[in-house]
């Protein structure tokens, strides 16, 4: 009788066995290791440079120079923490540029500084009209989020955004677990604080009633009296 040979076991597609098969010359493994943390290196970038266009080509560069140094890393620290290195490296030289031609000083300072924005993305089954307010939502947050420090930013988008530990967190960031949690609590404070100046401003004005609706109102309960004959009382 004769037995089928037993399937080849495939090493799993830990972060290192991707960078070996990287530096083995397998270019489809860089892809792979792009598309595993492109979320969170995005949100990172974004977080920094506060532009969307701007992080996209922040997080390639930073890509590139991954690639090209891929054989020096020795994991030492986890990949994710390395390459947010790379890329906060990256922004942070791309606003030192953009500084020093807006002759301005640096917002960049190694001494600065329960909201789920990702929960907010829209289901399939979601009515139109609630994921119409999500995104609503989730943009007036974004908004309220690129008004915040730079330092406050970054720390809020790695642990409520991205759920990462302060452990992970202080490595990504290379900061104290302390300073970590007091950026992450004030960052919270603030956001709640703006969003609550924006209701207070507008809780008056909620289910307005002024204007076009008063005269619609008006006008179709005077056309139903004439209709009926209630607007000529007998003497």
């Amino acid at each position: 009788m004769t037995h089928a040979a037993p399937a080849q076991t495939l090493p799993a597609d830990d972060d290192l066995s991707i960078v070996t098969r990287v530096v083995a010359g397998d270019h489809s493994a860089f892809e792979l290791l792009m598309r595993r943390h492109n979320r969170r290196l995005y949100r990172l970038a974004r977080a920094t440079l506060r532009d969307d266009a701007e992080a996209e080509d922040a997080l390639q560069d930073a890509y590139l120079h991954a690639y090209r140094s891929l054989s020096q890393f020795r994991g030492d620290a986890a990949l994710s923490t390395w390459l947010s290195r790379l890329v906060l490296n990256e922004c942070y030289a791309r606003l030192r540029r953009h500084a020093r031609r807006e002759n301005v000083i640096p917002i960049v300072s190694s001494n600065t500084a329960d909201i789920d924005i990702e929960a907010m993305h829209p289901s399939d089954s979601e009515p139109p009209d609630s994921a119409a307010a999500r995104a609503e939502m989730r943009a007036l947050i974004e908004r309220k989020l690129d008004e915040l420090p730079e330092s406050f930013r970054t720390v809020f988008i790695l642990r409520s955004v991205e759920e990462m530990s302060v452990e992970e967190t202080a490595q990504c960031l290379d900061i104290a677990e302390a300073t970590v949690r007091s950026r992450h609590f004030r960052a919270k404070s603030l956001l709640r604080e703006s969003l609550a100046r924006d209701i207070d401003s507008v809780e008056r004005e909620l289910f307005e009633f002024a204007g076009a609706r008063c005269d619609r109102i008006v006008a179709n309960v005077m056309a139903r009296i004439d209709k009926n004959g209630e607007g000529h009382h007998a003497p």
